[in-house]
């Protein structure tokens, strides 16, 4: 860990470590200002599709985080951009909300169910059956399936509620097909991300409340990874895991200095 060349950018997932329940986290305000101040490339992470950047700033603004549109990088973004690059100017059916259709529109991408070349599945609050049914259909006639997240549940006032894995399971089971899943714990995530702010793996930094999505795939895309305890994560949890983060921290308010020294 000594030997890593200093942080230049900085990677952070929202959820658990900038937000917890709606409202800010302690310190990060702070942080994402000195961020902002000192001129190092950052990007905010998340797995949800739902909304485009523009809704997301919106909403953290809301909660007392002013962050940019354009530092914010969604699993759909991540998603059109793969998609993009494996073919560019395709189509797709997509089951999803604005963050996904309008990141697929931008990338090139023609939405229809007329023999697409993917089926894509991203998050949404009013998941259809008759959508699934076409999606299940138009997969056993050859359309490729790809997924925005494998998280199998979302967060609500009510409790959880299905989220995007879980219903991926359930078009697995009815074609045999797996999907390929584009957003953590999948590195292809991080990667795009660095692609995004010109980032390089050794001296950049991924913040993350997670080890079994955000720790994983920063360890797996060469970052130096940081665990706070702001979110889902006990200490004591750490060592079921077979790998370790860089480093642990409470929270997002402990790297605040970090920022500027980049050690």
């Amino acid at each position: 860990m000594n030997e890593r060349k200093p942080i230049e950018c900085w990677l952070s997932d929202m959820d658990g470590v900038l937000v917890h329940e709606g409202h800010p986290v302690p310190g990060a305000d702070e942080f994402i200002r000195r961020l902002r101040e000192s001129g190092k490339r950052f990007l905010v992470l998340t797995n949800n599709s739902i909304y485009t950047p523009r809704d997301l700033a919106v909403r953290l603004r809301a909660a007392g985080l002013d962050i940019p549109a354009e530092s914010i990088w969604t699993s759909a973004l991540a998603t059109a951009k793969f998609l993009a690059g494996q073919r560019p100017g395709g189509s797709a059916y997509v089951i999803g909300e604005a963050g996904l259709t309008t990141a697929l529109h931008e990338a090139g991408y023609v939405l229809t169910d007329i023999e697409p070349d993917y089926v894509v599945l991203g998050e949404t609050r009013t998941y259809s059956f008759t959508q699934i049914t076409r999606a299940i259909r138009l997969i056993e006639g050859g359309a490729r399936f790809i997924a925005t997240n494998p998280d199998p549940v979302g967060p609500s006032n009510e409790g959880s509620l299905p989220a995007c894995g879980a219903v991926a399971a359930m078009i697995t089971k009815a074609t045999g097909v797996d999907p390929y899943f584009v957003g953590k714990p999948n590195p292809m995530m991080m990667r795009s991300a660095l692609r995004a702010i010109d980032g390089h793996s050794e001296s950049t930094a991924m913040i993350g409340d997670r080890m079994d999505t955000d720790i994983v795939s920063g360890m797996e895309a060469g970052l130096h990874t940081i665990l706070v305890l702001s979110g889902v994560m006990a200490k004591d949890q750490i060592d079921r895991y077979p790998f370790r983060p860089s480093r642990v921290v409470d929270s997002v308010a402990d790297l605040i200095d970090l920022v500027d020294d980049g050690a």
